[in-house]
């Protein structure tokens, strides 16, 4: 087993790799339109139902049209991972560690493949996509690798006369229901968590994203895994979400979304239901309102490229993405007028074609929410630039800039998930550290300074999940940044890092007298 490195980013400024990107979304164009049916117990099922998912770029090309499972179905599919735990949780962790390294490669064989469907279905420009498919090969090979180290257990003393051992068991059904910004990446990490560690797993995809979870349940058949294991249910929330919840048999819920559906899962988990023997887990991701400080002493090209990259990179539709920026009043003007330039310089359009930086927002619901917040932030501060859409085609938001605005405003307070970045000043680094702080969440951030005790100080009082100092405050490589925020942003679980797998299982005790 060679150690774990990173899967390495395509380079496009390769000609021969840029071809071969044009030749996988000559591909997914070929297989627009298709059905696809629900997978319970490995068998494929077909309803009426179904959910039309589209091209964000462009709303008139249909991807595909998915069925949609009733609670029928998701007791269907319960029933099939019930029955596929008694035998999967005994199945060598080295077997199924196997699946995953298998499945790895695979998506690796076909990475321009499923990077061009993320260009399509989720609107993810050409790096962006090419990112969301690397981190989902990562996730695949790190816990792999993880369960290999945890597999027999961890050490522990024994007296004489008595031999212990610690060692972990899977928890038994699993319900992961996964976003559309990292629709392969997220969903992928999130199901090979509980299938590597023993558990059994029911698949609830975004239904704006649904096709490449599909295309991910063909990787994990060719890659072996066994009918019943991953059991894969798109649907409304409305119809099946409340139901898998609530139910006496889910033992794990996996959930990355916005804080207002996390608190209602965590709420509706923590009710004990009728025949239930134990107490549900809950594994949350719930958003961000995150912070890049610009200190005096700052490199201010630094600090404008990671300030747009952050902030505009995939139209701000990440957790980690930069929202808010805090400036001292030295610098501020200066930067400003440095970050306004270089936005105003980036392609906006879509994500299928070679150059676009900045694509479409996911849907008409998150457009409506942005042009609100655009229009909140007019009120609230100085529109720098941006502040349009143009919607005739796809679901497009110009990167907008509003600055002068109070700490506690409300685009500076709230998560707007789009590409919106606000400006605040302060007058010192220990104002810059309380405004950073002074809002629910704590999911990343980042600090741009030269003068080595600020960093230090921002690292001791900068309360949030995932801190980088002289960088942009997204990009989190699994196996080197485990990511998860503190407060109101989650259960800070740090995927990709070395105790994630173990939120998916139970510790147990065994002592024997001898």
């Amino acid at each position: 087993m060679i150690p774990y490195q990173h899967e390495p980013f395509t380079d496009f400024t390769k000609e021969e790799n840029r071809e071969a990107y044009f030749r996988a979304l000559e591909k997914v164009e070929s297989e627009l339109g298709q059905d696809y049916p629900l997978i319970i117990g490995g068998e494929r099922i077909f309803t009426e139902d179904k959910t039309r998912v589209y091209n964000p770029s462009n709303r008139e090309e249909t991807i595909g049209y998915v069925s949609k499972a009733t609670k029928e179905h998701a007791q269907q599919a319960l029933e099939a991972a019930k029955e596929a735990f008694k035998t999967w949780r005994k199945v060598d962790p080295k077997v199924r560690a196997n699946i995953l390294f298998r499945a790895a490669e695979i998506t690796r064989k076909r990475k321009h493949e499923f990077s061009a469907l993320l260009s399509k279905e989720g609107g993810k420009p050409w790096k962006e996509a090419d990112a969301d498919t690397a981190e989902a090969i990562d996730f695949m090979e790190y816990y792999g690798r993880q369960m290999l180290e945890l597999k027999d257990g961890k050490h522990v003393n024994s007296r004489p006369g008595e031999y212990n051992q610690f060692d972990y068991l899977p928890v038994g059904v699993s319900v992961v229901i996964s976003p559309w910004n990292f629709a392969y990446a997220i969903m992928a990490g999130t199901t090979s968590a509980p299938l590597v560690t023993g558990n059994t797993v029911l698949l609830k995809p975004s239904s704006n994203t649904p096709i490449i979870s599909y295309k991910f349940m063909e990787v994990l058949e060719e890659a072996g895994l066994p009918k019943g294991v991953v059991n894969w249910i798109p649907g409304s929330s409305s119809e099946i979400g409340d139901f898998l919840i609530e139910n006496k048999d889910v033992g794990l819920i996996s959930f990355t979304g916005s804080k207002k559906v996390g608190k209602e899962i965590i709420q509706k988990a923590a009710v004990i239901q009728e025949g239930q023997n134990h107490i549900k887990r809950v594994i949350a991701e719930m958003g961000g309102k995150d912070a890049i400080i610009v200190d005096n002493e700052a490199d201010l090209q630094v600090a404008t490229d990671s300030i747009v990259y952050s902030a505009f990179g995939f139209s701000g539709q990440k957790c980690s993405a930069c929202s808010r920026v805090i400036a001292h009043q030295d610098i501020y003007d200066e930067l400003l007028e440095r970050v306004k330039e270089a936005t105003e310089k980036i392609k906006v359009g879509n994500a299928a074609e070679p150059d676009t930086y900045v694509g479409p927002v996911i849907d008409q619901k998150s457009l409506d929410k942005i042009k609100n917040y655009i229009e909140i932030g007019k009120e609230e501060g100085r529109l720098v630039t941006g502040g349009n859409t143009d919607e005739e085609v796809g679901n497009f938001v110009y990167p907008t800039i509003f600055a002068d605005l109070d700490p506690n405003s409300r685009v500076m307070q709230e998560e707007i998930f789009g590409p919106v970045v606000g400006f605040t000043k302060v007058k010192d680094f220990d104002e810059a550290i309380d405004v950073a702080n002074d809002t629910e969440y704590g999911l990343t951030g980042a600090v741009i300074s030269n003068n080595r005790m600020k960093l230090e100080q921002a690292r001791r009082d900068f309360m949030v999940g995932n801190l980088y100092f002289n960088r942009g405050c997204t990009g989190a490589v699994v196996g080197y940044q485990p990511f998860g925020g503190f407060k109101m942003s989650g259960t800070d679980s740090k995927a990709g890092g070395p105790d994630y797998l173990v939120l998916h299982m139970q510790g147990r005790s065994v002592s024997e007298h001898l």
